[in-house]
């Protein structure tokens, strides 16, 4: 019998599909999402906030913008924005709204495809 083995090698990687909020004022985009999702590709992400839904939106790019977050990358991890401004000017506390969400894909007019959060409270799962 033959076989056809594949070295493991994803010790460590958050294999998540997800995008998480963190308490010290960060989104973080774990490595699946990070991979499905091209992000290496972009270099900023432009937040949007929705108060009657609590979302936030977030679109990734690579056009520099006054109003854009750096992506920090990292190979092993995935990436990180750190978004300290965007939770204070809309008073979301981090602390109360951490964890890890699942998103959906629209289409922003004017902007393009955006990725959608609905923020709730103690949502870590």
């Amino acid at each position: 019998m033959a076989y056809n083995f594949k070295k493991f090698e994803n010790i460590r990687v958050r294999l998540e599909n997800r995008i998480t909020i963190t308490k010290s004022n960060s989104i973080g985009l774990p490595t699946k999402f990070y991979q499905d999702n091209g992000i290496k590709n972009f270099k900023y992400s432009i937040l949007f906030w929705d108060e009657s839904n609590k979302a936030i939106g977030i679109h990734f790019t690579s056009e520099k913008n006054k109003n854009g977050f750096s992506i920090i990358h990292s190979p092993k991890y995935g990436g990180q924005v750190v978004i300290r401004s965007f939770l204070k000017t809309y008073n979301i506390d981090p602390k109360i709204y951490h964890g890890r969400y699942d998103y959906e894909k629209y289409n922003l007019e004017g902007v393009g495809e955006i990725f959608v959060i609905k923020l709730k409270e103690g949502s870590k799962k």
